[in-house]
C-alpha cells in the first residue's frame, strides 16, 4: 500500500454503492481497499455499470477478509467512519496516509473493528435521522480529509 489516502469498505452489501465509491475514489485520486466477503459477486453486471471506464484509473486492493486487511495497514491510522461517534469529521485533523473504513450498509461494523479503530468519526445529522448513504458519507469525509492534506490534485 501506498503512503496516500484511501477508503477502505468493510464487507459491502450493494454493488450499486461500491460502484459508486469505486468511480469516486478513481475521480479523486484516492486509493480503495474492499474488505471480503462481499454481498454480491465482485464482478457482478450492476457494479461494472456504475463504476463503468473508471475501473482503469483506480488503484484498488482486495483482501479476503478483516484480519488479511489489518495485517497490511499497520502502522497507518484506520479512521471509522460511523453513526456511533460522538466526534465530527471536520474537528478530527487527517493525515496524508489515513485510512477511511465504512461499514456495511445494512450492519456498520462489528464491535471488534470498533476497538480496531484510531478514531471514530461521524457526519453530523438532523436530529431523528438514522444515516447518510455510505457512499454520500464518504465523499463528505474524503473532501475533508482531502482538503486538510491538499490532496486535490487539481
Amino acid at each position: 500500500m501506498n503512503g496516500f489516502l484511501r477508503l477502505a469498505l468493510f464487507e459491502p452489501d450493494m454493488p450499486s454503492n461500491t460502484g459508486s465509491m469505486m468511480r469516486l475514489c478513481a475521480c479523486l485520486g484516492v486509493g480503495l481497499d474492499i474488505i471480503e466477503p462481499c454481498g454480491f459477486v465482485l464482478d457482478d453486471r450492476k457494479l461494472k455499470r456504475s463504476v463503468m471506464d473508471y475501473i482503469g484509473h483506480l488503484a484498488y486492493q482486495r483482501h479476503s477478509k478483516w484480519a488479511d486487511f489489518t495485517k497490511q495497514v499497520k502502522p497507518r491510522r484506520l479512521i471509522l467512519l460511523t453513526t456511533k461517534a460522538s466526534m465530527p469529521y471536520y474537528q478530527y485533523k487527517f493525515h496524508r496516509d489515513d485510512i477511511l473504513l465504512v461499514g456495511r450498509e445494512s450492519a456498520g461494523v462489528p464491535d471488534e473493528v470498533h476497538r480496531t479503530a484510531d478514531a471514530r468519526l461521524t457526519v453530523p445529522m438532523l436530529p431523528g435521522m438514522r444515516s447518510l448513504n455510505v457512499g454520500i458519507a464518504a465523499a463528505i469525509v474524503l473532501g475533508e480529509a482531502l482538503r486538510q492534506t491538499k490532496g486535490f490534485s487539481a
